[in-house]
């Protein structure tokens, strides 16, 4: 009898551990029975699921590699060119693949013309690069909106379809099988408005996000034209930092 319980109580540990991975199985199983079930329409609300966080990962990672200190990168340009060193203001931009160094860098490369002509070359530089930074974000807009539409498409046709097994049945209907179809229906709204809610998420944390970065821009752009309207002093240049604080 001792021997017994004590072979019982070595494998009581085994019996819960395959009880516990049993039970995640079954979870797993109804989980993706329970999204076949959405119908057609958990399709493409998967698909712009997907989209969505690999839209926000890029962006995010853009931004990342965009943002730079405006104050730093354009304080260390103004030493150059106060120095009259526009060949080292160039290759100080060169150094940096960032909107603000290439904003910059078209301005300089048209210095000897006329300050209209620059302030419009960067001026165009700048619109071109809000634009690279905005790209793609209507994408995610777009997600935010459709993903509960196709939500509420798929239990719109579910519901029908409920009404149709009444009416084959002449009415005599369990409650249970119409309850069935019902939350069956329902599962796709629950799912497009969950991607919905993390695709507008996104969306205004992107744009918040590019907003700040653009107001930098803004302001290197015009302290960089402030600065080509100072005169330059006849000293020598002398060595400059070649790296700024992003």
């Amino acid at each position: 009898m001792g021997s017994f319980l004590l072979i019982a109580l070595q494998s009581a540990p085994l019996a819960a551990d395959s009880l516990a991975q049993t039970v995640e199985v079954v979870e797993r199983v109804s989980l993706l029975s329970l999204l076949v079930k959405g119908g057609w329409t958990m399709v493409p609300i998967g698909l712009l699921s997907v989209l969505t966080i690999y839209l926000f990962v890029e962006r995010l990672l853009t931004l990342r590699r965009a943002e730079a200190d405006p104050e730093t990168f354009t304080q260390n340009v103004r030493e150059y060119v106060q120095h009259g060193d526009i060949g080292g203001a160039r290759r100080y931009c060169r150094e940096f693949d960032t909107p603000m160094a290439r904003i910059i860098r078209s301005g300089l490369d048209r210095i000897g013309r006329p300050i209209s002509e620059i302030k419009e070359a960067v001026q165009a530089a700048g619109k071109h690069e809000t634009f690279m930074l905005e790209r793609r974000l209507d994408l995610i807009a777009s997600s935010a909106a459709i993903a509960p539409m196709l939500g509420f498409l798929g239990t719109v046709i579910g519901m029908i379809r409920a009404f149709q097994q009444i009416q084959n049945l002449q009415g005599s209907v369990n409650p249970s099988v119409l309850a069935e179809g019902i939350w069956e229906a329902l599962v796709t709204t629950a799912a497009g408005l969950a991607v919905g809610v993390v695709a507008l998420f996104a969306y205004n944390f992107l744009v918040n996000r590019i907003n700040r970065t653009v107001n930098d821009l803004e302001r290197a752009s015009t302290d960089f034209i402030d600065l080509l309207q100072t005169p330059t002093t006849a000293s020598p240049p002398r060595p400059l930092p070649t790296t700024y604080a992003s």
